[in-house]
């Protein structure tokens, strides 16, 4: 039989844990370079990133603006199309002319039958009481 002493044994132990050191420790290096690597990508790659953002963020202002002019132009048309329905079909017109007839003036015609301005004026003109000098 072989026999081993305890001196050898540790001997032994100690060779294969201090292998086994080196081994991590080079695994461990891999590791950290490939890290490295990573993050020298990551961090050239913002700059472009960064143009990018920018240039969605002008995007959205332009857009922005945009969406507000529209909105800006176009917020009375809701009004025109509530008054326009409610003022129903040509019944209505014909009201406001028999009122234009007995003296009513734009204004009225316009907050009564939901009459635009030149509608009103015109209703008024072929339909209204000459006014005389």
């Amino acid at each position: 039989m072989i026999s081993i002493d305890v001196n050898t044994a540790l001997s032994v132990v100690a060779a294969m844990l201090g292998l086994g050191c080196v081994v991590a420790v080079a695994r461990l290096n891999r590791s950290v370079a490939q890290w490295r690597e990573r993050c020298a990508y990551l961090e050239a790659s913002l700059p472009g990133l960064q143009r990018e953002i920018e240039r969605f963020a002008s995007i959205s202002v332009r857009t922005g603006r945009q969406v507000k002019r529209i909105e800006h132009d176009y917020s009375d048309v809701a009004e025109r199309v509530d008054l326009v329905e409610a003022r129903g079909p040509a019944k209505a017109l014909d009201q406001a002319i028999d009122q234009a007839r007995r003296g009513a003036d734009t204004r009225r015609l316009t907050r009564e039958f939901g009459l635009s301005r030149g509608e009103a004026e015109l209703v008024a003109r072929l339909h209204g009481h000459a006014k005389r000098a």
